[in-house]
């Protein structure tokens, strides 16, 4: 596989102290480009030192937009995919060559790394469990991890999801959809699941219901996809 048609594209908010170490590791496999997001401390210095084009996304305006804006870079420089992974040392870039082997294969559009919800700390196990359940039943078929940010995105999938108003993690969940809906394949790989202790933002009750949301708009795209192709 020619993977220089292939880049790496961490969003990075306020990670200076671990950005480095990811953008260094990633960099073993993947050209590396940090959508740095707003952040206020020396992210984007440290991921420039550390080897990675840097795109500066002024102010922040979320995870969603970040990612947005590396697929327009990824596009213009005619990439057949990219890999996103986060800035925060979650996921374990020695298992990107999991995804490009997936994509080689079969040629999924999408590929989404596979986390064990039980390796988590509780209340992500939680909001994780209950997601897969919700998102699944609304898209009509089983989706084991709709929150893992590790992925393979293909170049027709990037272009459909231009027009996409989703700014948090929402735009994720989103991307699932959409690619359902497209009748675009998905490919999944086990990954690590990796918690180092630190505390966890996540608020259940706003995340859940801002989730149920999102499920709900999911199935309006498929649901309307199913509808234009009888």
């Amino acid at each position: 596989m020619d993977t220089n048609r292939i880049l790496a594209v961490i969003p990075g908010y306020q990670e200076g102290q671990r950005i480095a170490s990811v953008v260094e590791r990633t960099r073993v496999f993947l050209p590396v480009v940090v959508v740095d997001d707003g952040s206020t401390d020396d992210t984007a210095a440290r991921a420039e030192a550390a080897g990675a084009t840097v795109l500066a996304q002024r102010p922040n305006a979320g995870k969603g937009a970040a990612l947005r804006r590396g697929f327009r870079y990824a596009l213009e420089q005619g990439c057949e995919a990219i890999v996103t992974l986060d800035a925060d040392g979650q996921h374990d870039p020695a298992e990107i060559p999991l995804f490009l082997a997936a994509f080689e294969g079969s040629r999924p559009e999408l590929v989404i790394g596979r986390r064990d919800f039980g390796e988590m700390p509780p209340v992500r196990r939680l909001s994780n469990s209950l997601g897969g359940w919700v998102f699944s039943a609304a898209v009509g078929q089983n989706v084991p991890d709709n929150q893992s940010g590790y992925r393979l995105i293909g170049r027709r999938l990037m272009t459909a999801l231009l027009d996409s108003e989703e700014h948090g993690f929402e735009f994720e969940v989103e991307m699932i959809a959409r690619c359902i809906a497209l009748g675009l394949p998905i490919g999944w790989v086990p990954i690590r699941t990796i918690y180092e202790g630190e505390p966890s933002h996540i608020r259940p009750w706003a995340h859940f219901t801002s989730f149920l949301r999102v499920s709900r708009d999911a199935r309006r795209i498929v649901r309307g996809s199913d509808r234009r192709r009888s």
